[in-house]
């Protein structure tokens, strides 16, 4: 065998082991493989929650649908308290165009789930095998009317937002892991920087994780509400459509949003779902909360999140230590069906090939001797992959057990 064909054929080996690695760990438990996210190592782009730059979000006729503090992108959707679904069309010069979808069946049904169930009152929860996990990836976040500032760099009044979310936790009864490192400067690197936090959390297996934020729209009375005699400040769920538990983690948002409001009417706003992953592809049960905006007061802030901690025991399935039904098969806490990591699979596979061929072709110089040594390679390498014994057709799992 020629020098260059030898040196691809452990190449492509050692690429094959991890790959077999990889497949074996999304059988098992996906959670703990993408500790390391190369997507968003180098990122320039504008950061999220810049306070004071903004995008209006407008349907196809003007009318106002949302503002928020975050670059928004073509392809990018938004789901409102009533399940109205919205695709970002057109962006430009701090405007975004909304071209309506239609009406969320998720959404329509877990609102009909949610209001036929009896809620309980602030008493304790039973408890459920598993924490929850709580941190910031923006840990200068601060509130203008209470701390003086936007931005208060490590210690900024988010704090005292995820520290009243925690403390209505284990008021409940439910255990929760909090953890405040600092991710500090502000910049979108913070969430490669939060991701070591996030991981580290995930090491307890929470049945779900949350990463507290606020916006930086101007406009205090765009999240300013009273609610149940208060006067809050309401959320928004952000979904990060860039991981391969997307559609796990909205079916979360669906269920959570619906939850809540069922609880605590509007009290979330609504669901973004834009770019990025915002370290979401480490749990099916993942999300990204903002709890009003830096014009807000904490003490409001404080409040909507408060408020929207009664409905997470609701919305997690541990209301009397029974996990809720709901109208779709995908429990939140489950691991992701293999689905999604297949799709990370696939892409690695198709990385692999890609970069496996471009070896042999500029190693080779020719496309026929490529193609011999692709063939050899292939020839060396096939008894070495395991391979499931046949099914026969038309017998189930327990009879083809039983057949062997």
């Amino acid at each position: 065998m020629k020098n260059g064909s030898r040196r691809f054929t452990l190449y492509a080996a050692a690429l094959l082991v991890v790959l077999a690695l990889l497949v074996y760990g999304v059988n098992r438990d996906i959670r703990f493989l993408p500790v390391i996210n190369t997507a968003g190592l180098i990122n320039n782009e504008t950061p999220d929650h810049v306070a004071g730059t903004f995008t209006t979000i407008l349907d196809e006729q003007g009318e106002m649908l949302s503002m928020m503090s975050r670059s928004i992108y073509v392809g990018d959707e938004l789901y409102t308290a009533e399940g109205r679904g919205y695709r970002i069309s057109k962006v430009k010069d701090g405007k975004a165009e909304a071209v309506f979808m239609g009406l969320d069946s998720q959404i329509v049904s877990y609102n009909d789930f949610f209001s036929a169930q009896e809620i309980p009152a602030a008493t304790n929860i039973a408890q459920k095998k598993g924490n929850i996990a709580i941190y910031h990836s923006h840990t200068d976040e601060s509130y203008v009317p209470t701390d003086g500032t936007e931005a208060i760099p490590f210690k900024g009044g988010i704090y005292q937002v995820g520290k009243t979310m925690v403390d209505k936790l284990q008021g409940r009864g439910i255990t929760v892991n909090y953890d405040q490192t600092a991710h500090d400067p502000h910049d979108n690197n913070a969430y490669v920087r939060s991701r070591r936090t996030a991981a580290n959390l995930m090491k307890n297996k929470p049945i779900a994780i949350f990463d507290i934020h606020r916006d930086g729209v101007p406009d205090p009375a765009y999240y300013r509400a009273e609610i149940g005699g208060k006067d809050v400040a309401r959320l928004r769920i952000v979904v990060g459509k860039s991981n391969p538990r997307m559609d796990a983690n909205m079916d979360f948002a669906r269920r959570m949003m619906t939850a809540a409001n069922n609880v605590h009417p509007q009290i979330v706003k609504e669901i973004f779902v834009g770019k990025g992953d915002y370290n979401q592809d480490l749990s099916a049960t993942a999300l990204l909360i903002e709890a009003g905006t830096h014009t807000n007061s904490r003490e409001q802030a404080e409040r909507g999140i408060a408020l929207f901690t009664d409905a997470v025991p609701v919305a997690l399935g541990i209301k009397g230590g029974a996990p809720a039904a709901g109208p779709t098969t995908q429990q939140p806490g489950q691991a992701t069906g293999a689905g999604g990591g297949w799709k990370a699979v696939g892409w690695i596979l198709g990385i692999t090939l890609a970069l496996g061929l471009g070896f042999v072709l500029i190693n080779e110089g020719r496309v026929d001797k490529a193609r011999d040594n692709i063939l050899g390679f292939v020839r060396e390498i096939s008894g070495l992959i395991p391979r499931g014994a046949a099914r026969k057709p038309g017998l189930e799992e327990n009879d083809q057990e039983k057949e062997e």
